[in-house]
């Protein structure tokens, strides 16, 4: 193998390499075959005869170019790779520490808040959860229940009396402005005219006892005292079987209470009273809003907070002489008779008691029930409306009547002058008749 210098062709001797031109590759053969002739004087040592290489292409010129010497002041100006890493400046070596501590503090803090969490520690535990908007239900509409007791309690108050044998305490509500308040009759039954009030704000006042109705369970007293909030009265014959109901008053001595229900009947005959004491018998609002001893005289208001009735009497499971508590039987006296009877005592220191002019003596034989008339006052309101003795009421107003006490009582709601129709069974015929209704002479 050659570089070419001492090639030769079988037979023939080297023929003198031919230096290429200023960069200018040779072109064509060589000097004449056959010649010894050296190279010229000055030529490149590294010339040959290399284009005749025949391991090379023939077509394909060559040349060796050996670079010149490097002029002064020719030199190229250096040029920098922008993407060869660099030495780290200082600020490069301060910011790598401060993000490594802020990246090890952020994860220490969050493990140890697992951990805290997870643990139950009791240093910086945080209870509930974050505070939200109130749902719509806690923002006390004055529709809702809230709402209704929020503007009826200001209105409602204890009611104390000391008699020979004790303190009695039970509730009322402020009728007026300038000071009744209504009660029971039996909340001061037995006092000596004097009573002390305290009001929903915990502050007390002396009261006076103005006038009382046994029969009726009602009793008025009155308070010195400017300012104040009467409830708004309702309607009790607008009452429905359903409606939502709230007891208001000091059940136990426990000062303003508040309970729910519902009306659960309408004109109820109720007959009470403690033995030896009058009988009080009157068409009753029944409930099943929890009632119980401390609660009488207290109000019972309706949906948008006007009283409609009286708390007045429980029933209960208990032997006689035991603390009788709420099992969801309470009857309130309706307001309309109430009202009736407030207005008697202030204006007279008395109530009227509506009559129908008759005495009931039983209750009325046959399948239809009734009650049987046993007496009838010529000059009464029943006798003018041709009712005689021995006629069987069977409703009154459309009310059936069933028992003695259901004609009394039911006569009793309404007023004096009221008309109500009556239905009776004289024989085997029925009839109907008006009766207007007095009050009683007493």
């Amino acid at each position: 193998m050659t570089d070419g210098w001492d090639w030769r062709r079988g037979g023939e001797t080297p023929a003198a390499a031919r230096p290429p031109g200023a960069g200018v590759p040779p072109v064509g053969p060589p000097t004449t075959p056959g010649s010894d002739t050296a190279p010229a004087a000055g030529a490149s040592p590294w010339w040959s005869d290399a284009l005749g290489d025949p391991w090379r292409d023939p077509a394909t010129p060559a040349a060796v170019v050996v670079p010149g010497a490097v002029v002064a002041g020719t030199e190229p100006e250096p040029v920098t790779d922008p993407d060869a890493p660099g030495r780290p400046t200082l600020r490069h070596l301060l910011l790598i520490p401060v993000i490594t501590a802020l990246l090890a503090g952020t994860l220490g803090g969050a493990l140890g808040y697992a951990f805290a969490v997870r643990g139950g520690a009791a240093a910086g535990t945080v209870l509930g959860a974050p505070v939200a908007d109130p749902p719509a239900l806690a923002q006390r509409k004055p529709e809702s229940l809230a709402g209704v007791a929020e503007r009826v309690l200001p209105s409602v108050v204890t009611v104390r009396v000391s008699s020979l044998g004790g303190t009695s305490e039970g509730s009322g509500f402020i009728a007026s402005a300038d000071g009744h308040v209504i009660t029971n009759d039996h909340v001061v039954a037995g006092s000596s005219g004097k009573a002390s009030v305290i009001f929903n704000d915990g502050t007390s006042a002396p009261a006076t006892v103005v006038g009382q109705d046994p029969e009726s369970d009602i009793a008025v007293i009155k308070v010195n005292r400017t300012g104040l909030r009467p409830v708004e009265f309702g309607d009790s014959d607008a009452l429905a079987v359903g409606d939502p109901v709230l007891a208001v008053g000091s059940p136990l001595s426990l000062a303003n209470t508040v309970t729910a229900g519902i009306v659960s009947a309408l004109d109820r005959t109720m007959q009470a009273g403690e033995p030896g004491g009058p009988v009080r018998y009157y068409a009753a609002i029944q409930t099943d809003a929890a009632v119980n001893h401390g609660n009488s005289g207290g109000p019972l208001v309706d949906g948008a907070g006007r009283v409609v009735g009286v708390n007045s009497t429980i029933k209960s499971l208990v032997a006689e002489g035991q603390e009788a508590g709420n099992i969801g039987l309470a009857f309130a006296i309706p307001i309309n008779q109430a009202k009736r009877v407030t207005q008697d005592i202030i204006g007279t220191g008395k109530a009227r008691r509506t009559v129908i002019g008759a005495q009931v003596g039983g209750p009325g034989a046959g399948a239809n029930g009734g009650v049987r008339l046993a007496a009838v006052e010529p000059s009464g309101p029943a006798a003018g409306a041709g009712l005689k003795v021995g006629d069987v009421i069977l409703k009154l107003n459309g009310r059936p009547m069933t028992e003695p006490t259901d004609l009394i009582a039911l006569v009793r709601k309404f007023a004096p002058g009221s008309v109500v129709t009556v239905e009776f069974r004289r024989g085997s015929t029925r009839q109907n008749t008006s009766v207007t209704l007095a009050a009683d002479a007493k």
